[in-house]
């Protein structure tokens, strides 16, 4: 499903409007997970971040697409869901998204979260959400 520049304008400033999306991958028998997750944009980008053992990490890495749909920080949906596919990001990229993220949610990504993946020795993934 590929969108009109005006619906996918007005998808994308939907989605820059909410500070916690829902991304919804899919299993390998196509069923869809939902996970909450924050939401950072810089420019027309927009990113999240989760880490290297995360199930949803193992799902986006067999199938890159996904539905995303503005939320409450609990992920009840407040909006219209969105196809799209995220995509891994590393070295520059992935900074970029890391300072977004610090930026926008302080106190989440700024401090608690890097704490927090790098006491677990998790790796952190930042992900680039592209609309379809």
């Amino acid at each position: 499903m590929n969108m009109s520049p005006a619906e996918a304008s007005g998808a994308h400033a939907a989605l820059r409007g909410a500070k916690t999306i829902v991304v919804s991958s899919y299993k390998r028998d196509g069923t869809m997970v939902p996970t909450p997750v924050s939401l950072a944009f810089e420019g027309e980008r927009l990113f999240f971040r989760t880490y290297d053992r995360a199930w949803k990490t193992k799902r986006i890495r067999n199938n890159p697409r996904v539905e995303l749909v503005p939320s409450t920080l609990r992920g009840k949906p407040t909006g219209e869901p969105v196809s799209g596919r995220a995509v891994l990001l590393e070295g520059e990229d992935a900074e970029t998204a890391a300072r977004a993220l610090a930026r926008r949610h302080r106190v989440l990504h700024g401090l608690l979260v890097p704490v927090a993946h790098r006491l677990a020795r998790y790796r952190t993934m930042h992900y680039e959400l592209h609309l379809d």
